[in-house]
């Protein structure tokens, strides 16, 4: 049985690969290999991939339907699609938004007017994000919440998507779990997100420009336990009529922001010099998980706490840059 990731070389990507190949899955692997970020760190994340025989790689634009049809309508080993591939970021989705439509929107149609017309899949995961919440006062965030006020492009494209895995699932019979995650860190993270920032500012001594003061309060989730949510929503499709449902993939423990940069100080060794600046249009000011469901159903129970995946993550830090 072989496992279909897009967005393999990204970060959450790449560790559900890992994962699933070191307990011996074969995995169909595609990218586009963007500039988005570092293509370095992508490149680095593939080519540990790479080493292992039972990975094939392929690097595709989920935008290109002909292009994309052409080399997996014959894969049908393929028995379960993960899919990760995304334009990330809710500020840059300010600058390019037409960047999110093609990517989020038109891509995760092409995948699964492909998974319709020529694979026969038994469940198909689709990365969705805790934004598409809003900036909602009501918590935690339950999946029966009203999703219909996204406050950024990003979210709204990710929010476009679950509607439209309902409604192949509805017309063509498709399990598909949409999976919302909760701020995802770790080894091997994004340089764009704020632990990436945060400890390289500190420990270059530069100024962390710190949006609405740190005052945003996250449910953090280190990487291992959102790689161990996706495994376990992998093998329990839903059973209801229509084979579709919202997982929360995150941790239900709430910090602020600037615990997480005294941590990194901890780490790094050094205090963090910080400029604060107004609010980002986008951002909202708390997300807070609500998994009662999924631990209940998937047995999915985050156990790391931000100062334990903090220390994991600077660790990885200096070891990937030398220092």
């Amino acid at each position: 049985m072989t496992t279909l990731i897009t967005g393999c070389a990204g970060f959450i990507g790449f560790h559900v690969t890992q994962t699933l190949l070191s307990q011996g899955k074969k995995v169909i692997g595609i990218d586009n290999l963007n500039d988005y970020y570092d293509e370095d760190l992508k490149n680095a994340r593939l080519a540990f991939l790479q080493e292992n025989e039972n990975f094939q790689f392929l690097k595709l634009n989920l935008h290109n339907k002909d292009e994309l049809t052409a080399h997996l309508k014959d894969l049908e080993s393929t028995k379960n699609i993960i899919h990760m591939a995304a334009q990330a970021g809710v500020r840059y989705s300010l600058k390019a938004p037409e960047t999110y439509i093609e990517s989020n929107v038109v891509g995760l149609t092409n995948l699964l007017e492909v998974t319709r017309h020529h694979l026969k899949v038994n469940h198909f995961l689709f990365a969705s994000s805790s934004s598409v919440y809003g900036d909602s006062q009501h918590f935690p965030l339950n999946t029966s919440d009203q999703t219909s006020q996204p406050i950024s492009l990003y979210a709204a494209t990710k929010k476009s998507g679950e509607v439209i895995c309902h409604s192949y699932s509805h017309l063509f019979g498709i399990p598909i779990s949409c999976m919302r995650f909760f701020t995802v860190y770790g080894p091997w993270g994004r340089p764009d997100m704020s632990p990436y920032i945060f400890t390289d500012k500190i420990a270059n001594a530069e100024v962390i420009p710190l949006y609405d003061s740190g005052k945003a309060q996250r449910s953090f989730t280190y990487i291992d336990d959102a790689v161990d949510g996706i495994l376990k929503a992998l093998t329990h499709p839903s059973s209801n009529k229509v084979p579709y449902q919202v997982l929360n993939i995150g941790n239900d423990h709430v910090d602020k922001l600037t615990d997480m940069i005294n941590y990194i100080e901890k780490e790094v060794g050094r205090r963090a010099v910080i400029e604060n600046l107004p609010a980002q249009p986008g951002d909202v000011k708390k997300t807070a998980a609500d998994i009662t469901w999924e631990r209940e159903n998937l047995d999915f129970n985050p156990k790391t706490r931000l100062e334990e995946g903090i220390q994991h993550f600077v660790a990885w830090y200096k070891d990937y840059h030398g220092s």
